[in-house]
This record gives structure tokens, sequence and C-alpha cells, in this order.
């Protein structure tokens, strides 16, 4: 993940114009500190002619290189925030800005590229595609991202930088295996690797463990926190495990669709 550190560092010493700091739940945070922020985001989604209000004036930020759990009940919000942070949904109002840039009102093309370049995502389902293998999954980004020609010339140092994120999450003697001839836990790897593959800044994870029994849970969990603090990748996590939520730097917890209180730094725990 060298890449993803030096280019994190370069994008952010080669602006000279940013604001001091910005203020969000009584905190100030350097705006140098954060790679995400929104504003007053309200979605709601309709039944018929009823109104169903989902987010409520949620104003957060998200801490560059920190893991920061969401918790909440089922209904909460959680999953429809973190959504709309990877630009998976859009927001009724608010705004959401990433390196300091806007992205809730940027065109549909550029939202794909934020990601498919600079967003990795797992999902509490894997999403891999049962024809392909391990090493095809993972793949699949750069093959969605690239022209046939670009891949084509650049496939030896693709599947090189696969092969890599797939030993890193234990799974180098799977290479050729199909989702079907997967367990769970290895089927939720194959996504973390897939989700890291384009070296992202921001890794959104939504209840990456809500399918595993807890030992593989806890496998899972201390991959992603290995991540964070190995590579400093900024990662964000949906969960309605507080345990969990406890491993993190930073907790927000989501109540009927609002932020409730301060974010909570529990204390570290080891995996």
């Amino acid at each position: 993940m060298s890449k993803t550190i030096e280019r994190r560092k370069a994008r952010t010493s080669s602006d000279t114009t940013k604001p001091a700091s910005i203020v969000m739940n009584d905190q100030p945070l350097p705006t140098d500190d954060w790679i995400m922020r929104t504003s007053g985001l309200k979605k709601s989604y309709y039944k018929s002619k009823l109104e169903v209000p989902v987010l409520r004036d949620v104003t957060v930020e998200i801490p560059r290189g920190k893991f920061t759990a969401i918790v909440g009940q089922s209904g909460s919000g959680k999953s429809t925030l973190l959504h709309t942070l990877g630009t998976l949904d859009a927001p009724d109002a608010g705004e959401i800005h990433y390196n300091e840039n806007r992205i809730d009102n940027i065109a549909a093309g550029r939202r794909e590229q934020l990601r498919n370049r600079d967003f990795g995502m797992v999902f509490q389902f894997y999403h891999l595609l049962p024809e392909l293998t391990t090493l095809e999954n993972v793949l699949l980004p750069m093959m969605i991202n690239a022209s046939a020609w670009r891949y084509w010339r650049e496939r030896r140092q693709r599947t090189r930088r696969a092969k890599e994120l797939i030993e890193l999450v234990g799974l180098s003697h799977r290479l050729k295996h199909r989702p079907s001839e997967l367990s769970g836990g290895e089927m939720q790897r194959v996504a973390i690797a897939r989700a890291l593959i384009a070296e992202p800044q921001l890794l959104l994870a939504d209840e990456p463990t809500g399918n595993l029994d807890s030992k593989t849970g806890d496998q899972i969990m201390s991959i992603l926190r290995s991540l964070n603090e190995d590579s400093q990748l900024t990662i964000v996590m949906v969960t309605h495990d507080m345990s969990l939520a406890e491993t993190a730097d930073r907790t927000l917890r989501l109540v009927e669709g609002r932020i409730q209180g301060k974010p909570q730094q529990p204390a570290r725990k080891s995996a």
C-alpha cells in the first residue's frame, strides 16, 4: 500500500489554500486531518405516498487514516449513510465533501470514477461473480476500469498486485477456486482484496462480519485493523455490534437517522 500513502501525502502537500479548520460535533478538526465530511444530509424513501425519513440532518467528519465505526440498531440509517458516502445513493439535501471537493452533486461518470479509483467497498453479501475464480474476482475492478488494450499491456503487473493482495488476506492457496468452493469467511476475504486492488484512499465496509461466525468475524476484523494500522488506510465500518465498534479509533452512534452525542474514542482491543 506504499503508493497509496505516497499519493495521500502528495495530495495533502500540494494544496496551500485550505481553510484553518472545520468545526463539527463541537470538536474542531483541522482540514488536513479529515478525508470526508458531510453537512446536513437528509434522505427519505417512499412507500406509496408515505414519506419515510431515513437520514435526518447528518453532519459528520471522517478523520484521515483512522478507523471509524458507525453503530446503530437495524433501521437506524447506517447502511443508507454508508451508501451515500460512497455515492451509491444521493442525498435529498445536504452536502458531501471528499478531499475538500463536493461530490454529492457530481456527474454519474465522475461518481463511478471515485468508486473505481478512490473508494473501496466491502458488503455483507460479498457480491462475487460466481463464474469467476478468486484471482479473476479480485482483478475485476481493473478489467472494468481500463480499456482492453491498457489492461492487456498491464496484465502482468495487475495480476502480480492481485496475487499480493490475495496472499495478504491468506488465500494464496485459493487462487483458482470459485465462490461456490469457498467458505463465507474466504469469500469476504476475496471481497476485501478486490476492494483494495485500486489502492483506494477510503475503505467503506457495510456489516463486513454480519454473515460470519464470531471466530471468522474476528479474523476479518484483524485484517481490517492491520490495513488501517500498517498502511494508514482510512476505514469507515457500519455495524450493529458494539464489541466490534470498540476496536475502532472512533465511534459514531446513529439513532433514527440522527447522530447522537459526540464521537466516542474507545480504547483499541486486539483481535
